[in-house]
C-alpha cells in the first residue's frame, strides 16, 4: 500500500468546505491558480478563479501569466485560452499520443454530425426545419446527439408556426474545438480538418 498516498487521501477528506480559508499568500497565488484549474473538469473564469482565492482579479491574472509563462517551457501540459475561461490542457505536440492512449477515434464525431454542427455554429440560432431544409435530410437524431453531447442546446422557440426548438452552440463546443468565443470562429474547411471522422462511422 502506499502510505503517502493513502496519508494525502485523509487530508483532502478532513477538509471541510463549509470553512472559510485564510488568506492567501500572495506569493503563492500561481500555485493556488494551478491547484484550482487542475481541479476543475471546465474552464474557469479569471472572475471565478478571484472569487475562490477571495482576491483582486488583476493580480489573479498576473498569477495566470507567470503560471503560463512556467507552463510554456517545455512542459507536457499548457494553460490556455478557451471558452472564455482558462484550462489546462495536453501539450499540442503530445497530442496523438494522448489520443492513442485515450483511444479518443471512437469518440470522433460522425461526418453528419459534424456537418450538422457545422451548420448550427454558423447560422445560430437555428431551428430543427431549417436545418433539415439546408441539408435535405432528416436532422432529428444528430441534433439529438449533439445536444446530449453537450455541443449544441435549446434556446427558446421561435415565433413562427409550430414555434419550433431554436438550436445554438455551448461552452462545451468552444472547448471541443479550442475557441474561445465565436469570434475565432475557423472557416469551415478548417472546422472540418479539426478531425476527419470516417463516413460510416456514428454520431
Amino acid at each position: 500500500m502506499n502510505h503517502a498516498k493513502t496519508q494525502q487521501t485523509d487530508r483532502c477528506t478532513d477538509l471541510d468546505p463549509t470553512k472559510t480559508p485564510p488568506p492567501i499568500d500572495r506569493a503563492k497565488l500561481p500555485q493556488a491558480v494551478e491547484a484550482l484549474l487542475f481541479a476543475s473538469p471546465e474552464p474557469v473564469t479569471l472572475e471565478r478563479l478571484a472569487k475562490a482565492l477571495d482576491a483582486e482579479e488583476p493580480e489573479v491574472y498576473q498569477a495566470l501569466i507567470d503560471l503560463r509563462t512556467s507552463y510554456a517551457q517545455d512542459k507536457g501540459i499548457a494553460i490556455v485560452r478557451v471558452a472564455g475561461g482558462y484550462q489546462m490542457c495536453t501539450n499540442p505536440e503530445f497530442a496523438p499520443y494522448v489520443s492513442r492512449f485515450l483511444a479518443a477515434s471512437p469518440t470522433k464525431l460522425s461526418r453528419a454530425a459534424l456537418e450538422t454542427l457545422s451548420i448550427v455554429a454558423y447560422r445560430q440560432p437555428i431551428t430543427l426545419p431549417e436545418l433539415e431544409a439546408i441539408r435535405g435530410v432528416d436532422c432529428s437524431g444528430v441534433v439529438r446527439t449533439l445536444v446530449e453531447r453537450g455541443l449544441i442546446e435549446e434556446a427558446g422557440r421561435k415565433d413562427t408556426v409550430g414555434r419550433p426548438v431554436i438550436y445554438v452552440t455551448t461552452e462545451r463546443f468552444l472547448a471541443y474545438f479550442g475557441l474561445h468565443d465565436l469570434s475565432e470562429l475557423p472557416s469551415l474547411e478548417e472546422l472540418a480538418r479539426h478531425q476527419q471522422p470516417a463516413d460510416t462511422q456514428q454520431p
